[in-house]
């Protein structure tokens, strides 16, 4: 089967795209690649993330569901304690609600939005 098109870019909305690119350049060790005040296109090994302005962005409120999350990301680590207090130090925040934290670890970026930290599939 011929694809219909090609991975481009994980987009997420920020009130805050300068200040939630920071965050994610220093979780990640993303390059950046272009910023403005309306986005920021920052660039890893395999993957681009771009950061758009949105001025009324209304974060999830997960667990919740008043404002669904709408999508998260899964990042891979390969020691969930060190990990995590790397992404809090890097501005992230913890919420208390932890659904299998021996397994992964719910966090939020400075814009709300929840992501995972997990150790790969099959890692030990």
């Amino acid at each position: 089967m011929t694809a219909i098109a090609r991975f481009g870019a994980i987009a997420l909305d920020s009130r805050d795209p300068r200040g939630l690119a920071q965050f994610y350049r220093a979780l990640l060790d993303f390059d950046l690649r272009y910023e403005s005040d309306e986005l920021v296109v920052l660039q890893g090994s395999k993957v681009t993330l771009t950061i758009e302005h949105v001025a009324d962005h209304r974060p999830p409120d997960w667990p919740g569901n008043e404002v669904p999350k709408q999508m998260h990301l899964d990042l891979f680590v390969t020691d969930l304690d060190s990990a995590e207090q790397a992404a809090i130090d890097c501005g992230a925040t913890k919420p208390d609600f932890q659904p299998a934290p021996d397994r992964w670890r719910v966090l939020l970026d400075p814009s709300g939005h929840p992501f995972c930290l997990t150790c790969p599939p099959g890692a030990d």
